[in-house]
């Protein structure tokens, strides 16, 4: 009897918050992971690393900026030599800063669009050739594209656009298999979002939804997980917001 091989997961911006609870949730789920990270310092992406080889997967660290034309093809490469190939890519690394439309300089603008908008790009079009039949294409976007909230305007206008290329890209693979998805948390507890507000702006947003929580990494991470079942397999082109009911 042959040995099933182990499907592979590349997840971007994985060293922390919704990123890490995929990866580690792909794991248990039978995936090997291939975190990338950008920061010079690797030590949060090796705890990652650490928890995932506990599952008994096997995990590959890749230190790279996702606006680098050249980051998603020396990923994609080493993936394919060490494991032999890709089946699912979620493009989750992200930035954003809280600022007015006004206020906004432009190296602040071109980093939210290079890291939110242009990194997606390059990574799933590196997919569309790279990705195993059967494979799977998840993007990180935002439950504040329906609140719209002051200060966001260019965060938004990001994720949009990813939502927008998310629902083209599903129709281009047309033949291929491959499902095309976004999910769109709402305010998650993760430091990304926590250090940008208050204590007090923290407890009016986590009570906005019917819960009164705010949302969990692991909560995105299960529905992640979700589309990357069989059972998910059905859903294609479609962005799901993961916000407890908030919008």
């Amino acid at each position: 009897m042959s040995e099933t091989v182990a499907k592979v997961a590349i997840i971007t911006g994985a060293s922390r918050g919704i990123g890490a609870a995929t990866s580690e949730r792909l794991a248990r789920d039978g995936f090997n992971i291939v975190i990338n990270y950008s920061s010079s310092d690797p030590t949060e992406a090796e705890a990652v690393a650490e928890r995932v080889r506990a599952t008994g997967a096997g995990v590959l660290l890749c230190r790279g900026d996702v606006a680098n034309p050249n980051t998603a093809k020396q990923i994609f490469d080493l993936a394919e030599t060490v494991f032999g190939g890709v089946d699912v890519l979620v493009n989750n690394a992200g930035v954003y800063e809280l600022v007015k439309i006004a206020e906004m300089s432009d190296e602040t603008f071109e980093r939210m669009v290079s890291v939110n908008l242009k990194g997606p790009f390059l990574f799933m079009r590196e997919a569309v050739n790279r990705l195993r039949p059967g494979g799977r294409i998840i993007n990180v976007s935002s439950s504040a594209i329906g609140l719209k909230p002051e200060r966001y305007g260019i965060y938004v206008a990001t994720k949009a656009a990813l939502e927008a290329m998310t629902q083209v890209l599903s129709k281009e693979m047309r033949g291929r298999k491959i499902s095309v998805n976004a999910v769109a948390p709402g305010q998650t507890a993760t430091r990304l979002f926590l250090d940008k507000q208050s204590d007090a702006e923290i407890e009016r947003m986590a009570k906005m939804n019917p819960y009164e929580r705010l949302g969990t990494p692991e909560d995105t991470a299960a529905t992640i997980a979700f589309l990357c079942s069989p059972e998910g397999e059905w859903i294609n082109g479609q962005v799901i917001r993961i916000n407890g009911g908030t919008v």
